[in-house]
């Protein structure tokens, strides 16, 4: 229900800009538990020979980058049977066994993958897991000391800080274009029972064929996976972060699917007047306007109309920093609530629920 309240301000936004300048705008997408180990530091790159990094950082990505090449079988409707489609993508590799980080919407429903290395070859992939909530897909070649590309530490990125895109845009095997972060923190949803959260936005030419390639800092580590464009526009593309993605990643390995914790309430962010009224600081807590039945939430206690004002040790500033100390915890986990009840501080004990399937 928070999200879907989330997403719904962000998309009433756009359609209100795009009224006002008469533009229309459309989200295009690029493609025809175990604690995690911060990942090492990859020392800065030093050219030799050349006064541009972006040359040291494509020979050190590119051989892990491939194209993947998908079919999908036809389908039966009211005219008769549809013909087979093909579609391609991108992927990089990240584990010297073949282990490939793609986006869901590249192999969905898809019946045959073919992943195509950067030395030519051609070899038959098997998907491992698929989680279209957060498009991140799993496939996996049979190969032995494949080229792997670095993975670095989304949460240290910058706007302003120079990235590097490679991928297949169009067919066009290992295009490498270049820009910046244009902003972090991004919410998209490019379709019903998708919604991609802390995107990074960039402005590196991402094109068709290029969803599943990695966003590459100056350090020639992958930061984030090339996800989609804002086709109407121009400099407007998105990436997943890559902790994320490897978060996703690990469960599909592990048992096939993604477990959320869940507390199970919609809230809205706290009004200004109301957080002077309970001796809050503008922009703080998170207005509970939902609780549902049977949720980990209910059981606990949490009521409509609490103010909550911090969750698991962290304080609430607003409805995403709910979302994120959620997000952050296990199924099963037990985080205390603090909420405002009635002028009264209250601490509640919750243990945390798996979402249900969206």
């Amino acid at each position: 229900m928070q999200h879907k309240s989330l997403v719904a301000l962000f998309l009433a936004a756009l359609l209100g800009a795009a009224v006002g300048t008469g533009v229309t705008l459309g989200l295009m997408r690029t493609a025809t538990p175990a604690q995690i180990p911060a990942p090492p530091v990859q020392p800065p790159l030093q050219p030799a020979g050349t006064a541009d990094p972006v040359v040291s950082i494509v020979k050190r990505i590119a051989p892990a980058v491939v194209s993947i090449q998908t079919l999908t079988p036809g389908q039966q409707t009211f005219f008769g049977v549809t013909p087979p489609r093909e579609g391609q993508g991108s992927g990089v590799i990240v584990t010297p066994e073949g282990r490939i980080l793609t986006n869901s919407h590249v192999v969905a429903g898809s019946a045959q993958i073919r992943v195509r290395l950067s030395n030519g070859e051609t070899l038959p992939g098997k998907l491992i897991g698929q989680d279209r909530r957060s498009d991140i897909a799993v496939v996996q070649v049979q190969g032995r000391n494949l080229p792997t590309a670095p993975l670095g530490d989304s949460s240290a990125l910058q706007v302003g800080e120079a990235v590097v895109a490679i991928g297949n845009p169009m067919g066009f095997q290992s295009t490498v274009t270049t820009g910046v972060v244009s902003a972090l923190n991004r919410t998209l949803a490019p379709e019903p029972g998708t919604l991609l959260e802390d995107m990074i936005q960039t402005d590196a030419a991402i094109n068709p064929g290029n969803s599943g390639g990695p966003l590459v800092n100056s350090r020639g580590e992958v930061v984030g996976i090339n996800t989609l464009i804002i086709s109407t526009a121009q400099g407007l593309g998105f990436a997943i972060p890559i902790n994320g993605a490897q978060r996703v990643a690990e469960q599909l390995v592990e048992r096939g699917r993604v477990a959320r914790a869940w507390l199970g309430v919609a809230t809205v962010p706290l009004p200004e007047e109301m957080a002077a009224a309970v001796g809050l600081p503008a922009g703080t807590g998170a207005y509970v306007a939902e609780v549902l039945p049977g949720s980990p939430a209910a059981r606990a206690g949490i009521q409509r109309g609490d103010i909550m004002v911090r969750a698991g040790g962290q304080p609430i500033r607003g409805a995403d920093a709910l979302r994120e100390v959620i997000q952050s915890q296990q199924v099963g986990a037990r985080i205390t609530v603090e909420v405002l009840r009635e002028g009264e501080s209250i601490e509640i004990p919750v243990r945390l629920g798996e979402a249900p399937a969206s």
